[in-house]
């Protein structure tokens, strides 16, 4: 049966609409704060599902359909419906940002949370949050270590993992949107996950990595970070990941190195040991401009060692780079020094 409420739109003013009752009373418009709130006691002892939405949205449409349905088999379970603009204090309270949005709430506390017109998953939640009544566990109560393997198969379920807002196609917040600009810039191949759509594995991700913010990038399972350290690993730390599942080329790989510092030589040992006679007269020239740089140590990489010979078109080390650009080897710094001109060159000025 269906009755007719005042019901508030947008624009402040009252229109006369349908709510469904009797066969359907598990399913109902929330018009009000007061609405929700009292919906919120009346049914603390099982499931609520609210679904803010808006008239404009065709998705919207298409959700409040699949919500009728969920409510005619899961009649323990309250559908609500929640215009989000028309009822401002409770859209602001929950952080609500976009439509659709489902929140799930048991004994008055909100419990999970979907974003996006996903109905395979909203299916899945009621399902899981709902079942057995009033007895169904919170996502809270999810023992540790069952989630913490779900997390853990998640996080290796491919060698380079984006726990991001939305997908690669549509992220669903600049921070995701700037991490699918990098590693489309490196040439990286990944799997995502949309922690939008499930609220357990956004807040249970927080605590198994110690990492409180998303997105997040996984290697191998491994954590590196969010978009800052993801992208600054990228330039600094290129040897510490398996870039052939990262798909990176040989050259890039080269190019990354280059450029992970504005001043790089490449020598035999580093700034505390050289190896070579040729490293060390470098290194001794390069440390009284006091101009600070940074050195890669091509006995520890045969790979990388070889390559730069190719890369740069320069058979012998060290190697000197400013900005990405080679200066020469020993006797180029030799000469400019002569000539008073290699601090102007470290500096990027000539």
């Amino acid at each position: 049966m269906e009755e007719s409420k005042k019901v508030r739109c947008p624009d402040g003013g009252l229109e006369d609409r349908l709510v469904m009752s009797g066969s359907m009373a598990n399913l109902t418009d929330a018009t009000s704060l007061q609405q929700f709130e009292e919906l919120l006691k009346n049914n603390s002892k099982s499931l609520t599902v609210v679904h803010f939405h808006a008239a404009w949205a065709p998705q919207c449409s298409q959700m409040n359909d699949v919500m009728a349905e969920l409510a005619k088999e899961h009649k323990h379970t309250m559908f609500v419906k929640l215009e989000a603009e028309a009822v401002p204090e409770v859209s602001e309270k929950y952080e609500i940002t976009s439509v659709p949005t489902f929140l799930f709430f048991k004994g008055g506390e909100k419990i999970d949370r979907l974003d996006g017109a996903h109905a395979p998953e909203l299916t899945n939640k009621v399902q899981r949050l709902g079942s057995g009544g009033g007895g169904a566990a919170r996502a809270g109560d999810v023992p540790k270590e069952d989630l913490n393997e779900r997390l853990k198969r998640l996080s290796n379920a491919a060698p380079c993992m984006l726990f991001m807002k939305g997908s690669p196609q549509e992220p669903r917040c600049g921070f995701s949107r700037q991490i699918v600009q990098i590693l489309k810039d490196h040439d990286v191949q990944y799997s995502s996950f949309d922690i939008l759509s499930d609220e357990e594995v956004r807040q249970g991700l927080k605590t198994y990595s110690n990492w409180p913010t998303f997105p997040q990038v996984y290697v191998n399972g491994e954590l590196i970070g969010g978009l800052d350290i993801t992208d600054t690993r990228l330039l600094k730390h290129p040897l510490r990941y398996d870039w052939t599942c990262l798909n990176i080329l040989f050259s890039d790989r080269l190019k990354i190195l280059i450029n992970k510092s504005p001043i790089m030589l490449f020598m035999k040992g580093n700034k505390e040991t050289a190896k070579c006679g040729f490293s060390r007269q470098i290194l001794e020239i390069m440390n009284s401009t006091g101009v600070e740089y940074n050195t890669f140590d091509i006995l520890e990489d045969e790979e990388v060692r070889q390559g730069l010979k190719t890369y740069s078109n320069w058979p012998t080390f060290p190697q000197l780079y400013v900005k990405g650009d080679l200066i020469g080897g020993l006797d180029i710094v030799k000469e400019l020094k002569e000539n008073g001109e290699l601090i102007s060159v470290l500096k990027g000025e000539n």
